[in-house]
This record gives structure tokens, sequence and C-alpha cells, in this order.
């Protein structure tokens, strides 16, 4: 018998388990064709819209990234219409995909109702067949000023999603009722609107492209759960008290071959390849660069985040070091090309080998390849040479360089001595010659003298 009741204790432990294991995976995968259209990106798109016209057209927009749905199996994405069922001051606005020219099947239904205050609840129901029993989606409203039971799996403003700690905003049903779509639905010149596409007849701005794999889809909108479980929440029953009378018993629409695909497993074939979620992230932060690093660093959490900055900041400074030393080995080199001969030779190097010129009696390093940083180069030269040169006489050293540097260009000029000696030279040549002459004129005369006798 205590072996009976141990077993039946360990069996409804287990069965316990396993029911908050679906309930936390269920955020994430469900298993059903409705994976692939997000309930939570179609709550948030529906705040964002200001007309049911605009919000269909978003919806099947490629460049949205949220309709991912093939229910007739064709590998092309379905067009998904909308069309609005009102219930006096109640809007069920229902989204649903022709499957075939005689089939149609429900894919959500939002249920808008608006109280004689003014204040509005709304809620989002994906269809049982595609996202199972009972799966609405609603924004997360202020349980105290509600007067409601508050849920177990909230505690403070923080809720864990798929592993994450996520902040979540509270809102009310008077803000609910300033969303720019539900006040142009209670607007009295509102018509009622239903979307007049069918099978094979679509809008000329609509082009079907080849659904993505389900990890795929995921990877891309996990990036938003910060964004979709902060403002919208899982609820277990509708507000909406004539659900089943008005909406679910008369105006649901199934598809018989929908549920087919279902039982022989047609759908499954999404979920084999997980190995692309990755790519799914990739596109989203090619496509949100902001919105990625924000999810990043919310994912991160912010001891991760001061770790990362903390090697930031000694990555940099361990940069600074190097480029520091850089600098040093830059102008070491520079110095020694200060001292290299050679450079005065290169017309291209001037201004270099001039700067150079200051120190070639204080440095003495051997030559090397000379380095273009001349400004570095020359400062730094300078500097040395004030620290090399004796204390007695800085100036006269000083001196010396800048007449050289000043007198570079008239090196070649002799001296002063040289040139009276070479005057003096010149005088000398001048009067051999003028003897030299006169000789010669003497003879020449001497000579016609003889002959004339």
């Amino acid at each position: 018998m205590k072996k009976f009741i141990i077993i039946s204790i360990l069996a409804a432990l287990f069965g316990a388990g396993t029911t908050l294991m679906a309930q936390d995976k269920q955020e994430a995968y469900l298993g059903l064709p409705g994976d692939n259209l997000n309930l939570y990106a179609v709550m948030k798109l529906f705040q964002q819209s200001k007309t049911l016209e605009e919000f269909e057209r978003i919806l099947n927009d490629e460049k949205s990234n949220i309709n991912n749905l093939d229910l007739n199996g064709d590998n092309m994405v379905d067009y998904i219409k909308v069309f609005d069922d009102v219930d006096g001051d109640v809007h069920n606005i229902v989204l649903q995909v022709s499957v075939s020219p005689k089939e149609n099947q429900d894919i959500a239904v939002f249920t808008v109702q608006r109280f004689n205050n003014g204040q509005v609840q709304i809620q989002l129901t994906g269809d049982e067949e595609l996202y199972g029993k009972n799966y609405i989606i609603e924004p997360i409203f202020d349980n105290e000023n509600n007067g409601e039971t508050p849920n177990p799996g909230y505690s403070g403003n923080t809720r864990s999603v798929d592993g994450q700690n996520i902040t979540y905003i509270s809102t009310t049903p008077a803000e609910i009722a300033g969303w720019p779509l539900i006040r142009f639905m209670y607007l009295p010149s509102y018509t009622i609107w239903h979307s007049s596409w069918y099978w094979d007849y679509y809008p000329t701005y609509w082009h079907p492209w080849r659904p993505a794999y389900y990890h795929y889809y995921y990877g891309y909108h996990y990036n938003r759960d910060n964004d979709y479980f902060g403002h919208y929440r899982r609820w277990d029953s509708h507000r909406y008290t004539r659900w089943n009378d008005f909406y679910y018993s008369g105006r649901r629409s199934f598809s018989p071959d929908v549920n087919r695909r279902i039982e022989v497993g047609t759908y499954k074939a999404t979920y084999s390849h997980p190995d692309q979620r990755k790519d799914g992230e990739n596109k989203f932060a090619k496509m949100h660069p902001d919105e990625y690093r924000r999810s990043s660093d919310n994912s991160s959490g912010n001891n991760s985040v001061r770790r990362s900055d903390q090697q930031s900041k000694n990555v940099g400074q361990s940069n600074g070091n190097r480029t520091s030393t850089t600098r040093r080995s830059t102008t070491t080199t520079t110095n020694r090309s200060a001292t290299d001969p050679s450079a005065g030779k290169n017309t291209g190097t001037t201004r270099r080998s001039s700067g150079a010129v200051n120190n070639k009696s204080v440095v003495n390093r051997p030559p090397e390849k000379p380095i273009v940083t001349t400004r570095r180069s020359s400062t730094t030269v300078t500097d040395k040479s004030v620290v090399t040169r004796p204390p007695e006489k800085p100036n006269v050293t000083t001196r010396r360089s800048s007449t050289t540097v000043t007198d570079k260009s008239v090196v070649n000029r002799p001296p002063e001595k040289n040139n009276i000696t070479n005057r003096r030279t010149v005088n000398k040549n001048k009067s051999e010659a003028t003897i030299k002459k006169d000789n010669n004129q003497k003879e020449t005369d001497n000579k016609d003298a003889t002959r004339r006798k």
C-alpha cells in the first residue's frame, strides 16, 4: 500500500513538472502551424496601425517579417485577409486564410469591447486548430486597478520568459482606448471593414514569397521578446462574455484539409532546420541594428555588460600603450635618420635634412633608412641635443647650429682671406702676362729694324 502511494505521488510530481515545462516551452514553441504567425507581433502591429486596411497591408508585407504561414502546402506564404464582425459595441476582427476555392481557415480573432465609461479591453485569440485551446494574448493590465486576482506568474514588475528576466509595463483600459486603430473604429464615420480578397484574387501589391523554416522565423522575432513580453501576456479565459455564442458557435471558419495536414504531420517539416536560428537573428540585426543592440544588452545582464565595458577599457588602455610605444619607436628611428648624410642629397626630403643638420655634430648614431615623420623628428632631436650638450656652452652650440642652417644655401662661399689671395694671384698672373707681351713686342721690333738695315 505504501509503495502504491509513493508511486502515485511520484507520478503526480512528474506530471506537474511536465506541465510546467510545457507551459514554459509554449511561449516559443507550440508544435502547431500557429508557430509561424507570432501573435505577439500581430498584437503590436495592431496597436501601431491607424486603420484595418493599413493593418492588413502591413501584415501581408514580406518586409514586416510577421506572416510566415503556408497552410495549403504550396510552399508559398498565404495571404491573410481581415474583416470585422460587429456585435453591438464589440468588434470581432477576424484574420483568415483561403486554403482552397471552397475552404477558409480562421487564424486568430481580436475582440475589442468598449464600455459605457469609454474604457476598452482587447484580446487576441489564436484559433484552436493552429494554436491549441485558449491561446489568448492581451496587454498587461494593472490588476490592482481592475480588482483582479494577480497572476502568480508575475513577481513585482519582472517575469521570467524563456530564461530571461523581462521588465513588463502595465497599461489600463483607458490607455487602450487611445490606440489609433481603436479610436478609428469607434468614430461615427467608421465603415465596417471587410477585405474584398479571396482565393486566387489578391491585391496588386501582393507578391507571395517562400516561407522560412520555423527556427529562422523564431530567431528573427526572438530579439523582440523583451518588447513583446514586456507589454503583452498570455491569459487563460475570454473577457468577452458572448465569445462562444456570437463567434465560436456561429461564425468561426475552419478547414478540414488543414486538420488532416496537422494529423499526418505535414507541418512538422518547418522544424527541420534548427541550425537556421542564428541566421534569423543575423537578419534582424542587419535590418534593425539599434533594436538588436538593445536586446543584446538586456539579455546579457548588467554584470556581463559591466565586464564587457571593463574589458573594452582594458583593451583601450592596452591599445593606448601600444600607440605610445609605436610613437616612441617612430621618433627614435626618425632621429637616426636625421644623422644620415645621404638625406641631404635627396631633393624630395630637403626640409627634413635641413632640420636634421642642426644636430649632426651632437648625435652620432649610425645611418638608417629615413622615415617620413618630419615634424616629430625635428622636435625630438632638438630636445635631445639640449639634454646632451654641455651646460657651459649651450648658447654657443645653438648659435652655431642656427648659423649652419641659415648659411646652408651659401656653404660654398670661400672665406675672405682666400678671396684676397685669389685677387693677388690674379693680379700677379696679369703682370707676368703683360711683361711677356712687352718682351715679345720688343723682339718683334728688333727683327723689323734688322730687316730694314
